[in-house]
């Protein structure tokens, strides 16, 4: 049976970080061990997280070094086959590493590729009450054979170890599209299973979410397109409408949100850097709609003990 390492990474999360660790020690599948790195808080945090004891394995970092370098900080440190990821302000859901764990057994993928679901305030808000019955999930050769929307997030993914390691983790200052760069540095690791249903995570929508920062994501897809054009990600020439077909889908809503927000000089340097990469995802996004997508499969999940 594989184990799972959950990591936590943390930065001045004081008023979160007790319902994301909380919500890794209260899976119904149990961890192998739950990772909680401090990168460095200065707000409090490490005072919560010492308050854990043994229940956590606590790592913390005397400097700041950024989202990448903690997580991968956490990745040295793990002990399990899976790596399964959980940012400060995030939870799970209780039955995710049960379904993760069926999912490994059952096909052994490299990648799991979670769902989130949003909420705001408290985690009571999230609907976590009923126990799902089944879950219903698409299997990929490679997570570049993907044919629905995935959005990159370190709490909805889940990598084997061995293939983390064969990428070299998460890109040093990669921060904050380090998880889309993860993805399309696994993009031809191998078996890829993405989570149709339940959802695995909830993202806690705040003032001060990674989301809100526009001009810092609007750079980090104009890095993602350089790291393409100075072939950087795997695949070589013979792959590189996949990779451009889902570096579009990343690029088009970009541009998108910067005609929203009348931010329109930046959306003529996006066009002018991707456009390229968008006619390629539609150009995929058609061939999908002809083929139809992948069959979606169910596992049934066991009830849980009395």
């Amino acid at each position: 049976m594989a184990s799972f390492s959950i990591i936590i990474t943390c930065y001045n999360h004081k008023a979160f970080i007790g319902d994301a660790v909380s919500s890794a020690l209260a899976q119904t599948h149990p961890a192998g061990e739950v990772i909680v790195v401090d990168d460095a808080s200065t707000d409090g945090s490490r005072e919560v997280l010492e308050g854990y004891g043994d229940a956590i394995r606590f790592v913390a970092i005397r400097d700041n070094g950024g989202a990448s370098a903690a997580r991968n900080h956490g990745a040295a440190v793990a002990t399990g086959d899976f790596l399964a990821y959980l940012d400060g302000d995030d939870v799970l859901q209780p039955w995710a590493l049960q379904l993760f764990s069926l999912l490994v057994d059952a096909r052994r993928p490299k990648l799991i590729l979670g769902k989130l679901s949003w909420f705001t305030g408290p985690v009571s808000s999230l609907d976590k009450s009923v126990p799902p019955r089944e879950v219903c999930f698409v299997e990929y050769e490679t997570f570049m054979k993907k044919d629905r929307n995935y959005r990159a997030s370190a709490s909805a993914m889940v990598i084997e170890r061995a293939a983390f390691d064969d990428v070299e983790g998460f890109t040093s200052g990669a921060w904050p599209l380090d998880d889309a760069d993860l993805m399309l540095k696994l993009g031809y690791s191998g078996r890829t299973l993405g989570i149709i249903s339940p959802s695995t995570a909830g993202y806690r929508q705040h003032a001060e979410n990674t989301s809100r920062q526009v001009q810092k994501l609007i750079d980090g897809v104009h890095w993602l397109i350089r790291n393409e054009r100075r072939n950087r990600y795997p695949g070589g020439s013979a792959c590189r409408f996949e990779r451009y077909s889902v570096l579009g889908g990343i690029v088009f809503f970009w541009l998108r949100k910067t005609l929203r927000l009348g931010l329109y000089l930046q959306f003529l340097k996006l066009l002018a850097g991707g456009w390229a990469m968008v006619l390629a995802a539609i150009l995929r996004r058609c061939r999908v709609f002809l083929r139809g997508r992948r069959p979606v499969e169910i596992v049934p999940v066991p009830a849980p003990s009395a």
